[in-house]
């Protein structure tokens, strides 16, 4: 059995409160597409669980741990609320909103490669299923909003590359037997490192190679 990156108790805390970060942001752009009430709260519950109940439909890990623990489901509702009243107010801390979801794509990109480790799967595998676990509810929050997910979208800042390095470390102390809490954790504090450094600087993946086409997208 792997190692816990922290004790259950804490593990179940940070995901919950990587849960709210995750379906803050559903329900902001929610708002912004001027959803009603019902859409919000969709939007907030499939950004926040998408990527897990992805990893845990492919694992067989079922039920889904969202539908196995109430608070998993309640807490993206509880987001919807607050961002249904006071989303003017949460839209001038969106920076802080940020800092907390480069931390939870961390936590969740190391988390879900562990957790497919422990079903069976092998080690390519089990990364891409760490990075789906991060990145795979803002993915479906876009679909959902008929947008162009935004990890695929060059005028963005670099998410996914963030959260393949966390989970190609820890699938690279799982094959040389080294996956412990402290390697666990730095893991997930380097991708969410590179997260804050990629917001901060703004890097990008590059495009095509000797791209011709002189069309630019207009930044929404």
């Amino acid at each position: 059995m792997l190692q816990q990156i922290f004790s259950p108790s804490v593990q179940h805390v940070l995901d919950l409160i990587g849960i709210f970060v995750f379906a803050i942001s559903g329900a902001l752009l929610a708002v912004r597409k001027n959803f009603d009430v019902f859409g919000i709260a969709v939007l907030a519950e499939v950004t926040a669980l998408g990527g897990g109940l992805f990893r845990d439909l492919v694992i067989g890990a079922v039920p889904p741990a969202a539908f196995t623990d109430l608070g998993y489901f309640i807490t993206p509702l509880f987001a919807a609320l607050l961002v249904f009243f006071l989303h003017p107010e949460v839209e001038r801390i969106q920076f802080g909103v940020n800092v907390f979801d480069a931390a939870g794509l961390g936590l969740f990109c190391v988390a879900g490669t562990t957790k497919a480790y422990e079903y069976g799967l092998g080690l390519t595998a089990s990364a891409t299923l760490g990075l789906a676990t991060a990145v795979g509810g803002g993915v479906l929050r876009d679909v959902l909003a008929n947008e162009v997910p935004s990890l695929l979208r060059w005028d963005r800042d670099l998410y996914a590359v963030p959260a393949i390095v966390g989970a190609t470390m820890a699938v690279l102390c799982i094959r040389y037997d080294v996956l412990t809490p402290f390697t666990s954790a730095l893991a997930v504090v380097t991708a969410f490192v590179l997260r804050l450094l990629a917001m901060r600087y703004h890097w990008r993946a590059p495009r095509a190679w000797n791209r011709r086409s002189t069309a630019v997208e207009v930044p929404e």
